[in-house]
């Protein structure tokens, strides 16, 4: 939708009514003289409808030159889909003992790593990537960088660790990160297969954090169709991976962003893709008022050839 960035110089438009009127009377005038001087066959000629329009080209030209120069001195925008700025794109990635589980393969983590891969090389050139981890804790894998080489080489070093789940960390550490460049759209794309159980963050306080500084959150809940065995305990008891889809789809409702469940690496490649395709970029005004002024530098070009050129109107 067009808009302008100084709404108040379209005021000086109300000229083109005024110049109207006094083109009028100038035409009448002339008509006048026509026909207290010409000849009777020249009279006729003059009453001709088809060359009395083109009488009237040149003067609608310089109306519409002075039209398109306020408009444009106005400076006139259209939304554009962002390109310039890019977007800050933080991946966290859930690195606590639960990845370790084998129902993905090689393991939830490295099938979390691969198509972790597939979003990031699915960027535009001026997006940013940067890289969180946690486990009972959360740690920077990579640091927001314009260079996706350098972003998926740090993705592939990371290693399993073996702590509890602390998704309110990650994500305030994430949010740190998103927000180290500025004038940039923020997005989160969070991936965890647990409970939060660790941390001094909540994702409830993660979640104000994230809406104060206007960033949309993507989660991914990894889980299984059966459910996936971590261990045994002392008495003999399996331990199965728990997924909270309640939090996760709380952190991405109030934040603007949508939730997706996994039950195996092929859906969790499918998702990553989806993500990184559908990644909602914000709208920029782009100015194009220098459209506006070349198109005057035409218009008054054509009226010069009309007035001199060889098939040139006498006005």
């Amino acid at each position: 939708m067009l808009s302008f960035g100084e709404p108040g110089r379209l005021i000086a438009l109300l000229i083109l009514p005024f110049l109207v009127y006094l083109y009028k009377i100038y035409r009448e005038k002339k008509k006048k003289s026509a026909l207290k001087f010409s000849s009777i066959g020249i009279i006729k000629e003059s009453l001709n409808k088809k060359r009395s329009f083109r009488m009237h080209i040149p003067f609608i030209l310089i109306l519409i030159a002075i039209l398109l120069l306020i408009a444009g001195l106005a400076d006139p925008k259209i939304p554009l889909k962002t390109a310039k700025e890019g977007i800050n794109v933080v991946l966290v990635i859930d690195d606590s003992g639960s990845m370790s589980a084998t129902d993905y393969k090689p393991t939830r983590l490295e099938a979390a790593k691969r198509a972790a891969k597939i979003l990031i090389n699915s960027l535009q050139p001026k997006d940013y990537a940067g890289i969180v981890i946690f486990e009972s804790g959360a740690t920077t894998a990579c640091y927001l960088t314009p260079f996706k080489e350098k972003a998926i080489e740090k993705l592939m070093a990371i290693k399993q660790r073996n702590g509890r789940t602390a998704i309110g960390d990650g994500l305030s550490l994430a949010i740190d990160m998103a927000t180290s460049i500025p004038n940039k759209k923020k997005v989160i794309i969070l991936l965890s297969d647990g409970v939060n159980n660790a941390g001094v963050i909540t994702p409830e306080e993660a979640i104000k954090f994230a809406k104060s500084n206007k960033i949309q959150i993507y989660t991914v809940g990894m889980g299984s169709e059966k459910p996936a065995i971590l261990g045994y305990d002392f008495f003999g008891n399996p331990q199965y991976a728990e997924l909270d889809e309640t939090t996760l789809k709380k952190i991405a409702r109030e934040t603007g962003g949508k939730y997706y469940k996994s039950v195996n690496e092929n859906t969790l490649d499918e998702i990553y893709k989806n993500i990184g395709e559908n990644i909602e970029r914000d709208w920029e005004q782009v100015s194009i008022k220098d459209w506006f002024f070349a198109t005057v530098l035409v218009v008054l070009l054509i009226n010069v050839y009309i007035i001199y050129g060889k098939y040139r109107i006498v006005i």
